[in-house]
């Protein structure tokens, strides 16, 4: 067994090459081999979202506070808020962030194929945000 005190491992400010906006990421869990799951809590702030990407093997989303938005592409995007869990299926290419005018934190689960648990793509850009 391993414990991982409240507050042991530092929040990161994300990536702006894989992030539009203010988006900070507190670590959860990176299990060690042979085990692949990863994951991760992410806050974003209004109008803060992912780029586009997939998961080798999918990706689960908790909504713990705020409402947000998701979208896969060639799909409408759509409102996810408090409560809801989503699945994203191996190799779907989505996105997902916050609302227009409010804030949005999910926790990310995912497995890592190989090492890799996550294939970055394009931002999204503010027209494809907006639904445009």
């Amino acid at each position: 067994m391993e414990i991982k005190p409240c507050g042991s491992r530092p929040s990161v400010k994300a990536s702006p090459d894989y992030f539009t906006g203010s988006v900070r990421q507190d670590p959860i869990m990176d299990a060690p081999q042979p085990a692949r799951m990863r994951s991760v809590s992410v806050t974003f702030e209004p109008g803060a979202r992912t780029a586009w990407h997939t998961h080798p093997l999918g990706q689960t989303l908790i909504i713990t506070s705020g409402s947000g938005l998701a979208q896969v592409w060639g799909e409408p995007i759509c409102e996810i808020r408090a409560g809801d869990v989503v699945w994203f299926p191996p190799g779907e290419k989505h996105w997902h962030g916050a609302g227009v005018a409010t804030a949005m934190t999910h926790i990310a689960i995912q497995e890592a194929l190989d090492g890799k648990a996550v294939d970055w793509m394009e931002p999204v850009t503010d027209s494809q945000y907006r639904g445009e």
